[in-house]
């Protein structure tokens, strides 16, 4: 229910659908009576779109997010990596014969490197489907052809294809590897994201070591108004996500903290 819930959630209150559905509802009230309240509607709208692209409060969420958690240093050797999914798109993958990557990639293209570096380590990838009308085309199912392509041993990878959100990946990766009191295992995912997924293994019972990648900002240097809706709206609506994810994460007990650190 919590799934189906959170993508219902979204598809409402992200930024730009809000502003849509304000024109379009703007638009419809004024063949009405209500005409000025449709007039309001399409200037709020518009307000939201000038506000967007001058303050940068997108980019100060995602700055927040992003430097939560830094890349570990000195690490000689680990247990284990989890790789997080929400990086292969299984429709276009299919449709296409190939492996389809989203704007995730570095969450795959850093793991030749991890495994090198670490030889002994087990490897797991998690990710199911995130599409609430579309359970049967799994993430993970699509991975062996790129793991291939990269030169590593797809035998190496255990792929874990059930998750569909976050808490999920946390849950069903603890279940299926079984990790031993004390190991180390580094926790690979998309910056913006690291808190949310750090505060759900806690939760799972899990401490993992954070490693970072794909980072979208320079830091505090990009907090300035981008003067470009399209850009601010990309921001708001990224690290809105996040942090709605976190908050409501927190209210129904899948993360140890509101923000973990």
């Amino acid at each position: 229910m919590f799934f189906y819930a959170s993508k219902i959630f979204w598809f409402l209150v992200g930024p730009l659908n809000l502003t849509f559905l304000l024109v379009l509802i703007g638009g419809l009230l004024l063949w009405t009576r209500w005409f000025r309240l449709g007039r309001g509607l399409i200037v709020g709208a518009l307000l939201i779109i000038g506000f967007v692209s001058v303050v940068p409060l997108g980019p100060w969420l995602v700055v927040s997010l992003e430097d939560r958690f830094v890349p570990p240093t000195g690490l000689e050797a680990v247990d284990g990596i989890i790789v997080l999914g929400g990086v292969i798109s299984g429709p276009l993958s299919e449709a296409r014969g190939q492996v389809a990557l989203g704007s995730a990639a570095e969450r795959l293209t850093v793991l030749p490197g991890l495994a090198q570096r670490y030889p002994e380590a087990t490897i797991v990838f998690t990710g199911g489907s995130g599409d609430p009308f579309d359970q049967s085309r799994k993430e993970a199912d699509y991975l062996r052809p790129l793991l291939v392509s990269m030169g590593m041993d797809p035998g190496r990878v255990i792929l874990e294809n059930q998750s569909r959100n976050t808490w999920e990946n946390a849950t069903r990766t603890r279940e299926k590897v079984q990790p031993g009191e004390g190991s180390k295992w580094l926790l690979v995912t998309s910056a913006i994201h690291m808190p949310r997924a750090m505060g759900c293994f806690r939760q799972a019972g899990w401490s993992v070591i954070a490693y970072p990648v794909d980072y979208g900002t320079r830091g505090g240097e990009d907090i300035a108004p981008s003067w470009n809706p399209g850009i601010g709206f990309g921001a708001l609506s990224a690290g809105l996500h996040e942090w709605l994810g976190l908050l409501f994460y927190y209210l129904t007990d899948r993360t140890n903290a509101l923000f973990p650190a």
